[in-house]
């Protein structure tokens, strides 16, 4: 089975990417982030047209999530329920047989003296409680994914030690991500990519970034241990940011038996 997540920046803008990698890549699933469209006005028809069924919610020119899949799930529900608000725009669960994804779009906190900073953090131990409530880590099979706008360890951003103050990197952003994946999750990618070099994220300001590997990894595949092992492999796919007005996020794909 093949799992995606992709941070779009815009469903609508980035329809024509795609319409080009969908049926390159041919993902079985693949999870948006910030689509960035109200549920009236998502492209469902176009998306349908490319071979995949849609599962959305999302609200004007702001955050959104989706799974598109070959299949429709079994089961679908919109939002942190631990939390209040319950964000649906920025995580939702589908069911595939005894198989869970967890689709997550984690707020970037702006500046870290911003109250959306705090919100950041007190986001991600709501989501920790989550986890603590909902997966038995040992026996569940879990795929989290999503980009979570943290760059959780030094090799994760190509200049660590100039982002010390960024929302992306600054510890407490970290040590709660942190918190979130070691209740149970095993960081896919990096068991097949355990060296530094890899981002997901390449920002537009940068002329040239994904050449000059200037870039930040903030997208994740963060498995159960019962689905790690199920990992035959994981890369991030460079070539979607390199074509005509791209993401400045691109996909990141595992493969699983």
């Amino acid at each position: 089975m093949k799992i995606a997540t992709f941070n779009v920046n815009s469903i609508r803008a980035r329809l024509p990417i795609l319409a080009r990698w969908l049926p390159a890549a041919a993902p079985d699933v693949l999870c948006v982030q910030e689509t960035k469209v109200r549920d009236e006005e998502f492209p469902r028809a176009e998306i349908e047209s490319l071979g995949y069924h849609c599962v959305f919610r999302g609200e004007k020119a702001w955050n959104g999530v989706a799974i598109l899949s070959r299949r429709p799930p079994d089961e679908v529900t919109f939002g942190l329920p631990v939390a209040e608000p319950p964000d649906e725009t920025r995580m939702m669960r589908a069911r595939f047989g005894d198989l869970w994804i967890v689709n997550t779009y984690v707020p970037q906190g702006r500046e870290i003296t911003d109250p959306n900073y705090r919100y950041k953090l007190q986001w991600l131990a709501r989501l920790r409680r989550f986890w603590e409530h909902y997966v038995r880590p040992d026996r569940d099979r879990v795929l989290w994914v999503g980009d979570l706008n943290v760059a959780i360890e030094p090799e994760d951003v190509h200049a660590p030690e100039q982002y010390t103050d960024h929302v992306c990197f600054h510890i407490d952003a970290r040590r709660a991500l942190a918190a979130c994946r070691d209740w149970g999750f095993v960081d896919v990618f990096r068991r097949f990519h355990p060296e530094p070099g890899h981002y997901s994220f390449f920002d537009y300001r940068t002329p040239n970034a994904v050449r000059r590997r200037i870039g930040w990894r903030l997208d994740y595949l963060f498995a159960t241990p019962p689905l790690a092992a199920e990992a035959l492999d994981a890369w991030i796919d460079l070539e979607p940011r390199t074509w005509e007005k791209p993401s400045d996020h691109t996909p990141v794909v595992g493969i699983f038996r």
